[in-house]
């Protein structure tokens, strides 16, 4: 503000100061001129009174030079001139004056030289026998007077600016200094002038109105963040240009985006047939939903446009990760499926035979056959829905029991017992390397984990094959091995052998019986455990399965 009030000031002193030595300048100029004028017509009447007395004559002796005398015939031809040589003069016929004075008697003009920067002021008088007597005089322009005056001029402007900066020093303080001390957070206790005592009352009641809009919209953002950064979805609000005003981290690390998103493009995110889908529709009014495939996992998309009255101003876009939705949706219909095929088989059978055997259509020698046939088919599906049932208790974790100390030691030892006579009628060689092995476990989910690797290990071997079962301790945890040298397992295979219902060799499944989900139970015992289960295998080498469990498992 005291920048401005001496800009004021010393433009106001300034120009003021030049005005009035332009109006000054002009008035004096103007007064010169008509002083001029007036002297050089009583010149003229002198001396024309003189010329109508003695002619030429007049002029003899004549040696007035500070006016310029001319004698100019009534045809313009110059008579006498007492500066130059008449000879060398031209006509005058033409010259204003000379034209006015022949008309009215008398006659005046001015001309000004730019090159010398001079005005000529020019006074004609008729005289009786018709001819016109000029006296001109010269003198210098505005301009060059000015210039001379240059000096006391500039002299006047620098008092007058120095003049300002003193009277906007004292002015500033005198009101400046006082606006600086009004304590703006509280302008109702200032009293420094009494004119502007309402504004500061509306600021004091603006600034609380603003403290509290203010602490309001703090503590919306902040709840709004809190709510947003926790979420597990993505969160994306955008405007109607289709650029990111507020994202959440689990928006960027679905994106796999940084974090400098704002006010760049949504579609810079992602540009999927489904994502633009959801964008355009949300800004054109209409709320949607779409699925988005999108680094191997499958996300909903809800995008809900943001209107002010009739006009859509945004949308909001949250991202719901349903891949494991989406995977236990496909898990259940093909387990649903598996399970309906395996239990028609065995039911298929016994219906059937019970059919025949019905009718009387077998002979009575071949009774005992069939109603075998009946018992193992029944025999099998009990056993199926019995490891359905196991599964399904395994998945929702519904496990009666306490986990208790339990030796895996122990386990193996009484597992590799109950396959010795399956092992001994195909020929196969059994190894148990065991160490002691605490862990918290139930034990009879314990001792599916060893029935079936070793099981398997018997039923997919060869003739005169061999099974190694080691159990040991390596980094706290419980490490346990189960080899053998039967028909192994595909490569490409591998990692479906633990998928529920799949068989590597269907048609050597079918010889040896199970179900087919030997393997889905032992991991998902595995997992109850807080261990790991992985294969090697080799085909027509054997197979290796090992397991992983934690000493120090707690539930």
């Amino acid at each position: 503000m005291k920048s401005r009030i001496f800009r004021a000031t010393a433009g106001v002193a300034v120009f003021m100061v030049a005005a009035c030595i332009v109006v000054i300048m002009g008035m004096l100029y103007a007064y010169f001129d008509k002083k001029y004028i007036d002297e050089l017509s009583q010149e003229a009447v002198y001396i024309s009174q003189g010329v109508e007395k003695d002619g030429i004559n007049y002029f003899d002796g004549f040696d007035d030079k500070t006016n310029r005398i001319t004698w100019i015939d009534s045809d313009g031809t110059v008579i006498y001139d007492n500066i130059a040589d008449v000879s060398t003069m031209e006509n005058h016929s033409d010259r204003i004056e000379f034209k006015e004075a022949l008309q009215s008697s008398v006659g005046e003009s001015v001309r000004y030289s730019n090159t010398l920067s001079q005005k000529t002021i020019y006074y004609a008088t008729r005289i009786t026998d018709g001819s016109v007597l000029r006296i001109s005089t010269t003198h210098y322009s505005v301009w060059i007077l000015l210039l001379g005056m240059l000096q006391p001029i500039l002299a006047v402007l620098f008092a007058a600016v120095i003049l300002s900066a003193v009277l906007t020093n004292y002015v500033s303080k005198r009101i400046v200094q006082p606006l600086n001390l009004i304590d703006l957070e509280h302008p109702e206790n200032v009293d420094t002038y009494d004119e502007i005592t309402p504004l500061l009352k509306r600021i004091s009641h603006q600034n609380k109105e603003i403290r509290k809009n203010m602490d309001e919209l703090r503590r919306q953002r902040e709840e709004f963040n809190t709510i947003t950064e926790n979420m597990s979805e993505g969160f994306i609000v955008i405007d109607n240009l289709a650029k990111i005003l507020s994202t959440n981290q689990s928006a960027l690390k679905i994106f796999g985006a940084d974090n400098d998103v704002e006010d760049k493009n949504v579609l810079e995110l992602n540009r999927s047939e489904s994502f633009c889908n959801a964008i355009d529709l949300a800004l054109n009014g209409k709320h949607n939903e779409q699925i988005m495939k999108l680094n191997g996992k499958t996300f909903s998309l809800f995008a809900n446009p943001v209107r002010n009255e009739d006009s859509v101003i945004g949308a909001v876009i949250i991202i719901l990760d349903i891949s494991e939705k989406e995977e236990r949706e496909s898990f259940r219909r093909e387990f649903t499926a598996n399970v309906s095929h395996e239990l028609k088989t065995p039911l298929t059978t016994i219906s059937g035979t019970a059919e025949i055997m019905k009718n009387g259509i077998i002979k009575p020698a071949d009774i005992p056959h069939f109603a075998g046939n009946i018992y193992n088919e029944a025999q099998r599906l009990i056993s199926l829905v019995g490891d359905i049932l196991r599964l399904s208790k395994m998945d929702e974790n519904s496990f009666s029991g306490e986990k208790v100390d339990v030796d895996l030691q122990t386990v193996v030892k009484q597992v590799s017992q109950t396959i010795l006579q399956p092992a001994g009628d195909k020929n196969i060689s059994v190894y148990v390397n065991t160490e002691s092995c605490v862990i918290k476990g139930i034990p009879s989910i314990l001792e599916e984990i060893v029935f079936n690797l070793c099981d398997n290990a018997v039923k997919y071997n060869k003739n005169g094959g061999k099974v190694d079962i080691t159990l040991k301790k390596e980094n706290d945890e419980a490490v346990l091995t189960v080899e053998d040298n039967g028909i192994g397992i595909p490569k490409d295979e591998q990692d479906r052998v633990f998928e529920r219902f799949y068989r590597v060799d269907k048609s050597h499944s079918r010889e040896i019986g199970g179900t087919g989900l030997g393997l889905a139970i032992a991991r998902s015992a595995v997992v109850m455990h807080r261990g790991a289960i992985k294969v090697f295998s080799q085909p027509s080498e054997g197979t290796t399965f090992t397991v992983r469990i934690p000493l120090n498992y707690v539930s």
